[in-house]
């Protein structure tokens, strides 16, 4: 069978292509106006470079004499890694993001639900200059996400402590910055051991790290929100609010400009805002511009504008944001679902963890890009956040794609420092047009009882002080009949497994709108076609097995789509992932409820949504493959997957059978085997318009390395997967491979290795992996300030060789904090 083949694009930019079958037309995403680039406050610099890293916990000295005691309880006195003058020469020096438990060994004693990796404590230091003209500016240091408890320390002081792997830091250095050739120190202790979530949740630093210097008078984090609101007929308003702050020692006078501009670079609004900040405080600067028929933000065309926001004291510019935003509107219907732009759209959704092969948690932004684009080709249309604030890099990448996303909360609690997570996640994604849901837990012990309900009841009053825009929702597995229970205090009621109370519900609060949260739980191993849950512990990939609580793809698709008052669904889980094994412990490792496996390779469940999702062109697939040596005359159960009006199955060019394509349930046939050529032809009106074909393959000759990219930027950063394969003579690709291959490189670097394998525990770094049935995937990393062509080999006893060539083009990548000497 002719596996399929990711299309090389020259870039993130070409995001959206479907892939295609040798032979068939490549499906394009609908074309999209160039995206605009977003820019925070200030001048925002990457502190990704030049970390220096140590596993394991290093204690800190315990004073002894009277002196040590009074000296270690002053400002700035921080003992041991956290000291200022602490030698770390011999830690190892590594690049962000970084995911430390990725790159330890499975211990069957380890944590079942976090796959089985030891986790621990580790260590991050690095060291910065700032130049004297910096002194008076605002100095923030920035971390987007550190796994899963952490302390960060600068210059020996204490900045922040963090209580959530999902929540970003930012760090105001400000008062404890050095200026010239006295270095500043940045010290982290990582505790990874806590668990917040029950899936791998990774270790350390796994997202990026920034320093921001602004002015004295200067825009916060976060602090332009500019959302647009429809008034009637074409016209709209953007009502905006710019937070400004003012560290300086006078009351500052300070004017807000926001220019709205167009995808094609046309100023189309534009507004004044005059603000007084009292020293040490901040003040919101608020306008509204009216705007007359702007281009409309869809899951077809995610149009996107600018909102440039200019502060200016005493007439000179002071601070600079560029913001995103997109027209849409969006409302929920208790009885015909969810509309965006006033239309219908059912929500086509999954749910996801970040989590990928080679890499743990520690996505380079390209890759979370190619994860979205794997999920745009399966005709998904919607996120959910599961169950995590997301990345900020997913939400604009869900912004440029055209998805609408489900944005949950982590940790359902109401005390202050909780409700400070809460509002932090809403103020930063509630500019993204993606976001259409606010979800505040996740299957909480509490959801059918009063305390769920007062809890929810405040922090639904949170998110509404900040956005009004976005209904809340919660995702409620039971409950949802009590006397009281949370889904009185939610806009919308999302129901985990509850396919026997949909009905139920809505006959009993009609003015309640409801969406599926989470569905399915359909268990299955890419290209296996008979369960073993004993030996092998595989599971076909027939869409046959479901965990008790859940249901097959086809049997939960089906109760949402007949139901119109169901919003729409969100598939549990768009991806395989780390942990959760079920139904099996050791020693498997990784989760088989994805679509896709763990490196995004499509499991026979792609095939099934794309049938049942994809309405813009023709869908048609067989499965399984047709390599089944020592079966001849055997029955083969055959499934077409199709979105055609019929479809017919030939064997060796004569017909086996024809049939109305079964939306819901797919078509199936027993076919005896027989090696050669099992084809079929979608029909629509009488005319074919999809062809699938599978053939018998021979002894794999050679190898294929095929990447999701021809282009890289040569910035340090920017990465691709590439998918690898064993052909026969006749350049087929073979199903039932399962080599070893080695990998050489040159121009580049090699971050991961993964074959989609949940049994595996081959080391996901270094420079070899596995076939499995037919597939494995390597991912490729320029190296900083590359420019020419990065070339990967792939070797394996007995075959052909292969070689694969990108070419990389010189990119400095976002301005960076240089390395430390």
């Amino acid at each position: 069978m002719e596996r399929r083949r990711f299309l090389k694009v020259a870039g993130v930019a070409a995001a959206g292509a479907a892939l295609a079958r040798p032979g068939e037309a490549a499906v394009q995403a609908p074309a999209v106006r160039p995206v605009p680039l977003a820019k925070g406050p200030g001048e925002r610099l990457s502190l990704d470079l030049g970390w220096r890293f140590h596993r394991g916990d290093i204690a800190a000295p315990i004073p002894h004499t009277g002196d040590q005691s009074y000296a270690s309880t002053k400002a700035g006195a921080a003992g041991g890694a956290a000291a200022l003058r602490y030698d770390d020469k011999a830690w190892r020096t590594l690049d962000l993001p970084h995911d430390f438990v990725v790159e330890g060994p499975f211990e069957e004693t380890a944590n079942v639900a976090q796959g089985y990796r030891p986790k621990g404590v580790a260590w991050y230091r690095r060291t910065l200059t700032l130049d004297p003209a910096d002194r008076g500016k605002h100095l923030e240091i920035q971390f987007d996400g550190i796994a899963v408890n952490a302390t960060v320390w600068v210059n020996g002081n204490v900045v922040a402590h963090n209580w959530s792997a999902y929540s970003s830091l930012y760090n105001d250095i400000t008062a404890f910055a050095r200026f010239g050739a006295e270095a500043n120190v940045i010290a982290v202790r990582v505790d990874a051991d806590p668990l917040e979530g029950w899936w791998y949740e990774g270790g350390g630093i796994y997202r990026h790290a920034w320093l921001v210097k602004r002015a004295p008078v200067h825009l916060i984090t976060d602090g332009v929100y500019a959302h647009p609101r429809k008034v009637a007929d074409g016209r709209w308003t953007l009502p905006v609010e710019a937070t400004v702050a003012n560290i300086g020692e006078a009351l500052a006078d300070a004017e807000a400009e926001v220019v709205l501009v167009d995808p094609d670079g046309r100023a189309v609004g534009q507004g004044r805002a005059s603000v007084s900040i009292a020293p040490l405080d901040r003040a919101v600067a608020r306008l509204s511009l009216a705007v007359a028929d702007p281009s409309l933000w869809s899951i077809e065309t995610p149009t996107l504008y600018q909102v440039r926001t200019t502060v200016r004291v005493a007439g000179a510019v002071t601070d600079e944001a560029v913001t995103l935003c997109g027209f849409r509107t969006q409302r929920f219907d208790p009885d015909h679902g969810f509309f965006l732009n006033d239309r219908p759209l059912k929500i086509q959704g999954v749910c996801i963890h970040q989590d990928h092969a080679g890499v743990g948690i520690a996505l380079p932004d390209a890759i979370i890009d190619f994860r979205l684009r794997r999920l745009k080709a399966l005709g998904c249309n919607a996120i959910r956040s599961s169950h995590n604030a997301p990345t900020r890099e997913l939400l604009d990448a869900a912004d440029r794609l055209g998805f609408v996303v489900m944005d949950e909360n982590r940790l359902f609690n109401t005390s202050p420092d909780y409700l400070r997570m809460l509002e932090w996640l809403v103020r930063r994604d509630r500019n993204h047009p993606s976001v259409i849901l606010w979800s505040v837990f996740n299957e909480e012990p509490l959801q059918g009882r009063r305390e769920g309900y007062e809890m929810v009841r405040r922090m639904a009053a949170v998110v509404k002080a900040l956005d009004t825009t976005r209904p809340v929702t919660a995702a409620m597995n039971g409950g949802m009949f009590n006397a009281v229970n949370v889904s009185q205090a939610v806009d919308v009621v999302g129901f985990n497994y509850q396919i026997a109370a949909y009905d139920r519900f809505h006959a009993a609060n009609p003015g309640k709108p409801i969406t599926s949260s989470e569905d399915t739980s359909a268990v299955s191993t890419r290209g296996e076609y008979l369960s073993d849950r004993k030996g092998r512990h595989v599971l076909t990939s027939y869409d046959d097995e479901a965990q008790p609580w859940g249901a097959t793809h086809r049997t939960a698709w089906k109760a949402i789509a007949t139901r119109a008052y169901v919003a729409g669904g969100f598939v549990w889980t768009g991806f395989d992932y780390r942990g959760e094994p079920q139904p099996f412990e050791w020693p498997t490792a990784s989760s088989s409820f994805g679509i896709m496996d763990l490196c995004g390779f499509e499991k026979d469940s792609f095939y099934i949504h794309q049938a049942q999702w994809v309405k813009d062109r023709p869908v048609l697939h067989l499965t399984p493959h047709w390599t089944w040596p020592g079966q001849e005359g055997k029955p083969i159960r055959v499934v077409a997957m199709a979105n055609t009006e019929t479809v017919a199955l030939l064997l060796n060019g004569k017909l086996i059978g024809e049939q109305k394509v079964d939306p819901y349930e797919m078509n199936q046939w027993q076919v005896p085997y027989a090696p050669g050529r099992l084809e079929a032809l979608g029909k629509t009106g009488g005319r074919v318009v999809a062809h699938a074909v599978v053939e018998t393959t021979g002894a794999p000759v050679s190898l294929r390395l095929t990447p999701d990219r021809a282009t890289l930027a040569g910035d340090g950063r920017d990465a691709t997967p590439i998918t690898v394969e064993a052909l026969d003579a006749k350049g087929r690709a073979v199903p039932t491979a399962n080599l070893p291959v080695s990998f050489e490189i040159a121009g580049g670097r090699i971050i991961g290795l993964g074959n989609g394998d949940a049994n595996s525990h081959e080391p996901e770094k270094g420079s070899v992996r596995r076939l499995y049935n037919g597939l494995a995937q390597v991912i490729v990393q320029t190296q900083e300030s590359a420019s020419g062509v990065l070339v990967l080999r792939a070797t394996t006893e007995g075959l052909k060789p292969a070689e694969m060539r990108i070419a990389v083009r010189a990119d400095q990548g976002p301005p960076t904090v240089p390395r430390p000497t």
